[in-house]
């Protein structure tokens, strides 16, 4: 009797101690506590030493985004969160960027440069604080699963609104390039007429384990408790599908982009999604650009090459 309390007990302890370690990774990797109100008088920039040298250009974007006329717009996701976006317009009837910020990230901070763009491009544009961020409710990030539903509800929200012939660019950043990578391996509208991805990875679990490794750890003794806090604590499946598998599936003329001094994703990851898709597509590598600063280190580079893309593609 005592050796079979001693062998219940163990595995007791057992399972204790998964659920521990699943909630730390969860807690780690996913959650998000409650935010505090933005200062009005603050600017955020991205943490990091390669951000540096831009600071004062992603402070000015900040501050001329700001000062632009603009719409606060929401929905609620297919969970029932709040989620808030700002609707920038160049002129009525003019395509629509919807563009969507990286991991832990706000539209703000990661998209103004993104509305100086889209108004050299001519297009209207409307960012959005993804689930977590800004605005925004929500605690648990879900690496563009559930930020892809987000999404095809925001496409949803652009065709009410501006009619059924109103054109659709879908456009991300780091994790947002995955969200609309993921959205474009589902069924689009005939409204979403292109997308870019800038620096987006091929997989949840690829980044995560490259994450890992950095930090001195095992990946693939971790990994799966990473991917059993996403499901118990996040209600999500962090394998249920990735943006590699959805590029098989996209039908949609596609832009990948993505600095090839990229530290955190790498730049391989967006060849990898190049070579899987299987709609038009186009890439473009900048040497010398870091995470997410592509258009920094050669903005007419970067320029040119979307611009010969939505000419050649109609977009």
């Amino acid at each position: 009797m005592n050796f079979i309390s001693y062998v219940l007990g163990a595995i007791l302890l057992l399972i204790l101690l998964i659920l521990l370690t699943a909630f730390v990774c969860f807690y780690i990797a996913f959650y998000v506590p409650r935010r505090k109100p933005q200062n009005p008088e603050e600017y955020s920039v991205p943490e990091g030493e390669i951000y540096e040298p831009y600071r004062e250009q992603i402070i000015n974007w900040m501050k001329e985004t700001r000062n632009l006329a603009h719409e606060d717009v929401s929905i609620v996701s297919f969970d029932g969160l709040s989620l808030h976006g700002k609707y920038y317009e160049y002129q009525p009837g003019a395509p629509i960027e919807l563009m969507f910020h990286g991991y832990r990230g706000t539209a703000e901070r990661d998209l103004s440069g993104g509305v100086q763009r889209c108004f050299r491009l001519k297009r209207n544009v409307l960012i959005v604080d993804q689930r977590t961020s800004g605005q925004s409710q929500g605690h648990v990030i879900s690496f563009g699963i559930n930020e892809s539903r987000d999404c095809l509800f925001w496409v949803d929200y652009l065709i009410s609104r501006f009619g059924k012939d109103v054109k659709i660019i879908l456009t991300g950043i780091s994790m947002g390039a995955a969200t609309v990578m993921i959205a474009a391996g589902k069924p689009l509208p005939k409204n979403v007429i292109g997308i870019l991805a800038d620096c987006g990875y091929t997989s949840a679990r690829d980044i995560i384990k490259k994450a890992i490794r950095e930090m001195k750890l095992p990946p693939d003794l971790l990994y799966p408790f990473v991917k059993l806090g996403a499901r118990i604590y996040g209600r999500f499946d962090l394998e249920e599908t990735s943006p590699i598998e959805a590029m098989r599936k996209c039908t949609k003329p596609i832009i990948f982009i993505h600095g090839e001094s990229d530290d955190f994703v790498p730049c391989e990851m967006s060849r990898q999604n190049y070579e899987a898709c299987s709609a038009p597509k186009t890439i473009l590598t900048v040497p010398g650009a870091g995470h997410g600063l592509g258009y920094m280190v050669d903005m007419e580079g970067y320029f040119k090459t979307l611009n010969d893309f939505s000419k050649q593609y109609g977009i």
